[in-house]
């Protein structure tokens, strides 16, 4: 990847940052039984609390990065 590419993927981990609210929730299903042909699952809710902070560092670094790439 070339500079200009981080820059664009920085930018938009940065805007994905913001939109979420720093709270990105996702799920997993684990098997809790399985006996034969009984088969129990489970849905559990993982959250990732990422900091404000960190998607504005990431969206600055992106458009400094894509600025800098820009010069000859």
């Amino acid at each position: 990847m070339n500079g200009r590419s981080i820059a664009i993927v920085l930018i938009v981990i940065g805007i994905i940052l913001f939109s979420y609210e720093g709270v990105i929730k996702y799920r997993t299903r684990d098997t809790v039984i399985d006996a034969g042909p009984l088969h129990v699952t489970a849905e559990k809710t993982h959250t990732i609390d990422v900091p404000p902070v960190a998607g504005a560092v990431a969206l600055i670094a992106g458009v400094a990065m894509l600025i800098g790439s820009s010069k000859p």
